[in-house]
């Protein structure tokens, strides 16, 4: 199991948005309620669910140094 930072990979996520299975489901209507994985794939979902909380991703890290950023500037504008 991965601990730490996840790899960036563009060419994954794209293919992730526009794979033919999640245009079908999503245009059927045959999705699960979020959560539901325990159904569907209860292996998956239990190894999803660790992968997802012992790794950070790329753009979460862009977004929390943003926030810190921002903050900063707000505690210096409010010193002045």
């Amino acid at each position: 199991m991965k601990v730490g930072i996840r790899k960036f990979s563009l060419k994954k996520r794209l293919a992730a948005r526009l794979s033919w299975k999640r245009f079908l489901r999503h245009r059927l209507g045959l999705k699960m309620p979020r959560g539901w994985g325990w159904i569907t794939n209860p292996k998956k979902a239990l190894y999803n669910r660790i992968y997802y909380r012992t790794t950070i991703g790329i753009d979460s890290l862009g977004k929390k140094a943003l926030k810190d950023l921002n903050k900063r500037i707000k505690d210096k504008s409010k010193q002045k």
